[in-house]
């Protein structure tokens, strides 16, 4: 007998818990199917399309600052060079100010995101679709007024992974 507040206990034969799905259909694992209904999705956005738009820009800066995004155009950010090897990128304190009147950290790191996952993408164009897995960062200086200047370096530009200091000044 149970007490009143513990559950009888499961079957736990073997019957009772097989996968009635076919071997050759577990080979998909969720995460697997997850990417690639992913990647399905990016598909259907344009979004690789614009990527290979970018690759196939002669002028990749000038085809930034015309389809960079809606952060970018709300944050006021113009990019003046962009290859696999250096991005480098300029946005406005005025409207990026916190209440303080100091340039926001956020946009600050909007600024620095923004140039990693551009040269990663440059990076790992035609093949692979780059997306940001990790920021880090560490304010220096603040700014009241004025413009600042993002430039972004590879650190490691590897097959599956990129790590890209970034410094705004």
């Amino acid at each position: 007998m149970t007490a009143p507040h513990q559950q009888p206990a499961e079957d736990r034969s073997p019957a009772a818990h097989e996968d009635p799905t076919p071997p050759d259909a577990r080979r998909v694992t969720p995460s697997s199917q997850r990417i690639a209904e992913g990647a399905q999705k990016l598909s259907e956005s344009g979004i690789p399309q614009a990527l290979a738009d970018l690759a196939q820009a002669s002028d990749k800066a000038a085809a930034l600052n015309e389809h960079g995004g809606e952060l970018c155009e709300k944050l006021g950010i113009e990019y003046l060079e962009a290859s696999a090897q250096r991005v480098v990128a300029r946005m406005p304190v005025e409207g990026n100010r916190q209440p303080v009147g100091l340039l926001h950290g956020g946009a600050t790191i909007s600024l620095a995101e923004s140039l990693g996952s551009i040269g990663s993408a440059i990076h790992a164009h035609p093949d692979k679709i780059a997306v940001g897995v990790d920021i880090n960062a560490t304010h220096h200086r603040s700014a009241t007024s004025g413009i600042v200047t993002g430039t972004a370096t590879p650190a490691h530009l590897g097959r599956t992974s990129a790590t890209w200091e970034i410094v705004v000044t």
